[in-house]
């Protein structure tokens, strides 16, 4: 791998100066713009399961594929793709990869099709695996270092906040129009950032001696397709079927794989994973993998209870996770401020005790007779530390790999989060899952036995089924949300668990603390991403 930083093209791309912080407001906005329609696209089908099953007579699984197969191919390519990026241009990558998202976009719009539509979405991922290491190496390869910070803090607050915006925009067109209007969210937003990127965005790459590591493209790829599809695949079609443990077995070998082909490598290599022995890659990335895991893995969890327990509607219920968003896109703002005040590792520290602390009242106080704000406390304070935790983790992270190689290192900190999401989802949904079924078990008595196997098999069952359940509707109704309640408070005590672990490595193993920066530099910062 090169590391000599004069061998990197100057962020002009024509060896001239560097933008000024008028451009750099244009640039942040068009990236900004660009993730948001990748980040907007993950969550956006989600609220149209139903609609889509009927439309295309197609079964929960195919559903679910659809669904899964866009971040099952942008996890995957994220780092061969931001590897290329680094070397072709960013910028000639963040165009082709807007075009490429966009036409896909337009075709999954119109897909006649279960088959079509999968296709369409496959496209859509490699797409936003174009795009997403790009938005974010862009940033780091362009501002100056004393507003990186500023900048990184706007574009993690698109990235942990924008799922739940597109969210609540999709379900709302959803209900006011046609599900197939969902794509019209993500289209809009690639033809704004498109205009903006052909303007404003310069050009950056890599000027490398050696040749493109194709092996370990290849072995990551396989790596973490075979990861990422066990977590996915792991809930729904089982953890011990053959199909799961082969794909765990893959992953495994070629992760391995991947390691020691890289080590073999040293300064070719697509990623020095001897990287890992410093601070800031090592606590960046584990960090990343739990809070994004924490919040990917609460927000399905609040889903059934929000419409499953209190009865709520889709539109109404992704309006519930606003002050999440809210609060992330507020505290990614502070943290960078606040960071260099403390240190990285201290705010890192206060956001991961934050979000232990919300996860916990969540657990303590959530109940069916006191409903939305019996959790409302716990979602706000969880926005607020998952911004403060997620910044100084970003920027510690594309720190420790070399100006040259920022597409590796955005690549590398957005595989980290959707391995966590995905971890994330799998581990919290299993553990609600177990929790309902075994509470539900004591309370079915009475309950007719065909009624009562259904009502097993989840609180959406349960609501359902009651129906037929005669005079015990209301009780079986009540059974199910209060078990819900029981698997809801085991999955969040599950979540502080692992929050006071990270905490305890961050303290001790967390990147260094900065020495603070002059008080001028932070007032160049708010000038510059003032109008964001």
């Amino acid at each position: 791998m090169s590391t000599n930083p004069a061998q990197a093209a100057p962020p002009d791309g024509s060896g001239g100066g560097l933008p000024d912080a008028r451009q750099l407001r244009m640039i942040l906005t068009a990236v900004s713009i660009a993730l948001m329609a990748v980040i907007a696209s993950v969550a956006g089908l989600i609220v149209a399961q139903t609609q889509m099953a009927v439309e295309f007579d197609a079964s929960q699984d195919t559903v679910l594929w659809i669904i899964n197969i866009y971040t099952l191919a942008l996890a995957a390519l994220l780092l061969p793709l931001g590897a290329i990026g680094d070397r072709v241009g960013r910028k000639p990558m963040l165009i082709a990869g807007l075009a490429v998202f966009g036409v896909a976009s337009i075709a999954g719009a119109v897909a006649p099709t279960a088959e079509l539509m999968l296709v369409a979405r496959l496209a859509s991922g490699v797409g936003a695996a174009m795009i997403m290491p790009i938005t974010l190496a862009v940033i780091t390869s362009t501002f100056p270092e004393e507003q990186r910070g500023k900048a990184i803090g706007v574009w993690t607050g698109v990235a942990g906040g924008g799922g739940v915006l597109g969210m609540f925009l999709s379900a709302f067109l959803t209900d006011v129009a046609d599900w197939r209007w969902l794509f019209a969210l993500p289209v809009a937003l690639v033809v704004v950032a498109l205009a903006l990127t052909l303007k404003s965005v310069p050009n950056s790459h890599e000027r490398s001696a050696h040749a493109f590591d194709t092996v370990g493209a290849l072995a990551s790829t396989v790596a973490v397709v075979g990861l990422i599809f066990v977590l996915q695949e792991g809930p729904e079609g089982g953890w011990t079927e053959p199909l799961t443990l082969i794909s765990l077995a893959v992953g495994l070998i070629a992760a391995v794989g991947f390691v020691f082909w890289e080590l073999h490598r040293r300064d070719a290599a697509l990623l020095d994973v001897r990287l890992f022995r410093e601070r800031g890659l090592s606590g960046g990335s584990i960090t990343l993998v739990v809070v994004f895991g924490v919040q990917a893995g609460t927000q399905v969890v609040l889903f059934p209870f929000l419409q499953a327990v209190l009865g709520w509607s889709g539109l109404l219920s992704a309006a519930a996770l606003m002050p999440l968003a809210i609060g992330i896109m507020t505290s990614a703002n502070v943290a960078p401020k606040m960071a260099v005040r403390i240190g990285p590792r201290s705010t890192m520290a206060v956001g991961i005790a934050l979000t232990g602390v919300s996860l916990a009242l969540m657990a303590q106080f959530v109940s069916v007779d006191g409903g939305y704000l019996s959790i409302l406390p716990g979602i706000i304070l969880m926005g607020i530390g998952l911004g403060l935790s997620m910044v100084p983790s970003t920027e510690a992270l594309t720190r420790s790999l070399p100006q040259e190689k920022q597409g590796v290192a955005s690549a590398l900190n957005d595989v980290t989060r959707e391995f966590g999401t995905a971890l994330g989802v799998a581990m919290l949904g299993a553990i609600l899952t177990a929790g309902y079924r075994n509470a539900i078990d004591d309370r079915l008595d009475g309950i007719p036995q065909g009624t009562a196997d259904t009502a097993r098999d989840g609180i959406a069952n349960a609501v359902e089924a009651s129906g037929s359940a005669g005079p015990h509707a209301q009780d079986l109704v009540h059974a199910a949300q209060q078990s819900y309640i029981d698997g809801w408070q085991q999955s969040m005590w599950a979540g502080v668990a692992v929050m006071a672990v990270l905490l305890v490595y961050i303290a001790l193993r967390g990147p260094k603390n900065a020495t603070p920066a002059p008080a001028s530099d932070e007032a160049e910062d708010t000038e510059t991403v003032a109008a964001l």
